[in-house]
């Protein structure tokens, strides 16, 4: 029997945070210059991880994305990946990366068992890669890239997001970079969730602005997303039968068919991507709760669940920073690198 939540949402996808750590610092994600990191000790073990998506999945979950911060930074995590790639419930085991240490990693990940990659690129220009992320690394995504190609990923996906006045003038060679590596394009607006400190009402390119940009340089875009699907971009053809996506948390938001649960690196469960306070399944599980226990605990999270974020933040009239900062350097928790973006 599915478990639903109060608006009939079922619990169909798990987004795994492995490690809070990452290795860069995008401007709409780490903007500041020092953060507070989870304790090691705290983080999850590859079998406490299993235990825990072992009981997602007998609730329903069947899709399950390793994120991090940057999931590549987690030791060993190729062990992680083949053991849960042979579970039989789990239909999809995907990977967002921003792909510095992709090159080294892509056939491992294939060997073990991934079936999808991500890569986070929100640029094409060298110098631009290096103001946004504070580090010159863009040759290395772009080989990491490559080498997912080599080692037989297909389906790659590209994420970017787009902040006006940063990269907003690259819609069009991000959609012909797509094409020439088999990949699809998803632009992200931007969000003010987690540690987007700097964000700005007026820095968001809406799906209707990128959609009108597309379509002044190809002609007609014709959507072809499923109006009830769960996934969190809406899909779009342009008239010569490429495709690319657009994730519109912050102007149109999906919250009524999100079925995501998420799971930081040390064991909270978050409900929502905006959620303030979560569930922690750690301390249980370390004091030896029982698995029917921490079942329980996840069923009644999710049955109680009435979290629609980004829909309440729409509404906001005068919509600023959502997490102060002061606030932020208390909760790492709240940060979008500790709860998987």
């Amino acid at each position: 029997m599915a478990v639903l939540d109060t608006l009939g949402r079922p619990i169909g996808s798990l987004r795994l945070s492995v490690t809070d750590r990452c290795n860069l610092r995008c401007h709409y994600c780490m903007p500041e210059d020092e953060y507070l990191w989870l304790p090691r000790e705290d983080l999850l073990t590859f079998e406490e991880i299993i235990t825990v998506s072992d009981i997602f999945g007998e609730l329903g979950v069947d899709r399950i994305r390793l994120t991090g911060g940057e999931p590549l930074l987690r030791r060993n995590l190729p062990v992680l990946i083949e053991g849960l790639a042979a579970k039989p419930w789990l239909r999809d085991l995907a990977m967002t990366t921003n792909g510095v240490l992709l090159a080294e990693a892509a056939a491992d990940l294939k060997r073990v068992g991934l079936h999808r990659l991500t890569v986070s690129l929100d640029t094409l220009q060298p110098d631009r890669f290096q103001r946004l992320a504070r580090i010159n690394a863009l040759s290395d995504v772009l080989e990491g890239i490559d080498a997912s190609r080599r080692a037989g990923f297909t389906g790659l996906k590209l994420d970017t997001v787009v902040t006006r006045g940063d990269n907003d003038d690259e819609l069009i060679d991000l959609i012909e970079f797509a094409r020439s590596v088999d990949a699809e394009v998803r632009f992200i607006e931007y969000m003010d969730v987690g540690g987007a400190t700097s964000w700005k009402k007026d820095a968001v390119v809406t799906r209707k602005d990128m959609l009108a940009r597309i379509a002044d340089h190809y002609g007609p875009v014709t959507s072809i997303s499923e109006p009830e699907s769960s996934a969190p971009a809406a899909q779009f053809r342009l008239p010569d039968g490429a495709t690319f996506g657009i994730i519109s948390s912050t102007s149109q938001p999906f919250c009524r068919t999100c079925d995501r649960s998420r799971l930081t690196a040390d064991g909270v469960l978050l409900l929502c991507l905006y959620a303030q306070h979560g569930i922690d399944l750690r301390r249980p599980m370390r004091a030896g709760a029982s698995r029917e226990t921490l079942t329980n605990l996840i069923r009644a999270g999710w049955e109680g669940r009435a979290d629609r974020g980004a829909e309440e933040r729409l509404i906001v009239g005068d919509r600023g920073t959502y997490i102060p900062l002061k606030k932020l350097k208390k909760e790492p928790h709240l940060e979008m690198h500790t709860r998987g973006g």
